[in-house]
């Protein structure tokens, strides 16, 4: 209220100056009084003016953009125009603030790994994120204010949308039949429908790997069972010469070295997968560790095979050395079991001249069709199961190398043909090999 007491000022100091000229100039009685109030409705009329004024400067300072301040002085327009221009500069802030939260909001939305779509009351798209739209084949932005149902035309879909009853939520298939999908619509608003899809084919396939994992693992443990159940079985029934006991035996031993075998590679396997990666700075060197696999080589071959590994001098490799030997030595014994009487299984090192390195287990054995090659890695696959089983092999040797390289940051490379013997390549990172000064 700073700008009323100038204003009263002002009018009364005009019918003061009024009554001070009427005074000067020798009028007196009522001529004085007409003067007073003649000088205050002037100093009114005066001030009126200067409002008027100062309201047309704020009524053009609102008609613009408002990129100055508004007009400053201390009258009644004045101090409106500042408590104006004040709520125009808070609104503008709580507009940006909200403005700014939106854009985090969508921003986290769009990073999300799964699909987030939203719709309006009649199932018109609103907005939706990357994944979304890869999901549905849809764009983002040109499909906007797009029925739903005219872009994504799957029968399944298009029913568990009309069904209005979304809570178990639906599995279809990806655009361009890429995988499978979750889909879930949940309702919020006046009539709104928020629409979630996730790609749960990789959690598909690890399912179904569970599964054949378990099956797996029980058909090979049923198996040497069956077989030892049944040499119980005979001699507790049957009256067996010595000879035949004494074989009897042996093929019991046989399938329990066999069960053995298994649960130790699937213990391997499960520490393989639970521990921690191998330290960097562990460095093992190659020499003895070729030494070792290669003793092991030659009494798994027992002279049937011709056995050479290379001098790989200072070189070292950084990692855990038991599982190293593991890698190799599987590699070796394949070999070993699967290449003829008589045949050569060579074991190399060689370092790349970018510092990565090899080790090489190379044989001149039958060979691998080339249809095999990108499966060899998995647990319990066999080219040739009977064989693999009569050669005493679990199925399990490579997906252990498989591991063993990741963890050490590398990985393997198999070539082979058929008729050609084989060439299985475990390849380390610069950062893991080095020659010992």
């Amino acid at each position: 209220m700073n700008w009323f007491l100038p204003r009263m000022l002002a009018a009364a100091l005009m019918a003061a100056v009024g009554a001070i000229i009427g005074t000067a100039i020798g009028w007196g009685g009522d001529t004085v009084l007409v003067l007073a109030v003649l000088g205050a409705a002037l100093g009114a009329s005066v001030s009126a003016f200067a409002d008027r004024i100062r309201g047309y400067k704020l009524m053009r300072w609102l008609r613009s953009d408002r990129a100055q301040p508004a007009p400053r002085d201390t009258s009644f327009w004045g101090e409106l125009g500042y408590r104006m221009e004040r709520a125009l500069i808070l609104s503008q802030r709580e507009t940006e603030r909200e403005r700014q939260q939106t854009k985090d909001f969508l921003t986290a939305i769009e990073a999300s790994p799964n699909g987030v779509l939203l719709m309006d009351k009649y199932d018109q798209i609103e907005w939706c994120n990357g994944v979304a739209a890869d999901h549905f084949g849809l764009d983002p932005r040109r499909d906007v204010q797009q029925r739903i149902t005219n872009l994504v035309r799957d029968p399944a879909f298009v029913a568990y949308m009309q069904q209005g009853d979304w809570e178990g939520g639906l599995s279809l298939s990806a655009r361009g039949g890429r995988g499978t999908l979750s889909v879930l619509i949940r309702p919020y608003g006046a009539g709104k429908k928020l629409l979630l899809s996730q790609d749960v084919t990789e959690g598909l396939r690890n399912e179904a790997m569970r599964r054949d994992f378990v099956a797996n693992v029980s058909h090979e443990i049923r198996t040497p069972l069956t077989v030892l159940s049944g040499f119980v079985e005979s001699l507790t029934t049957l009256k067996l010469s010595e000879a035949e006991r004494t074989l009897v035996l042996a093929r019991m031993r046989e399938q329990t070295a066999r069960m053995q075998a298994l649960v130790a590679d699937l213990l391997t396997l499960a520490q393989l997968e639970g521990s921690p990666r191998p330290s960097p700075d562990n460095w093992v060197p190659l020499a003895p560790l070729f030494d070792r696999v290669v003793a092991e080589a030659q009494a798994l071959s027992a002279g049937r095979h011709i056995l050479h590994a290379d001098d790989v001098g200072l070189s070292e490799i950084a990692g855990q050395g038991t599982e190293l030997q593991s890698a190799v030595g599987n590699l070796l014994s394949n070999a070993v079991r699967y290449t003829p009487e008589g045949g050569r299984i060579d074991l190399r090192w060689q370092q790349r001249a970018d510092g990565s390195g090899l080790i090489v287990v190379q044989d001149n054995g039958p060979g691998i069709g080339r249809e095999h090659l990108s499966r060899l890695t998995e647990r319990f696959y066999r080219v040739d199961g009977s064989r693999s089983r009569d050669t005493g092999g679990t199925g399990l040797g490579l997906s252990i190398v498989k591991h063993v390289m990741q963890r050490h940051g590398g990985e393997i490379d198999i070539e082979s043909e058929l008729g050609q013997g084989s060439a299985f390549k475990l390849v380390f990172p610069a950062a893991r090999v080095r020659q010992t000064p």
